[in-house]
């Protein structure tokens, strides 16, 4: 499979999973706990390395080895 999430790309990812989850956690007394679900993208685009958008927007954010 392609890779286009850099290492820095994948930590903001992750980030912005925990965000979204611990908001989603503490607001499932308000039912907004679904925009936690959310947080499932970022998720899994930075345990894959490989971001849809990214590739459709033909960005890159992994650095290419140069031999």
């Amino acid at each position: 499979m392609l890779k286009n999430v850099g290492l820095l790309d994948r930590i903001v990812r992750f980030v912005l999973f925990l965000g979204f989850a611990l908001f989603g956690l503490l607001n499932l007394s308000t039912g907004l706990w679904w925009i936690g679900l959310f947080g499932l993208i970022f998720l899994v685009t930075g345990i894959a390395g490989y971001c849809p958008i990214w590739h459709a927007l033909k960005v890159k954010t992994i650095s290419v080895k140069k031999l």
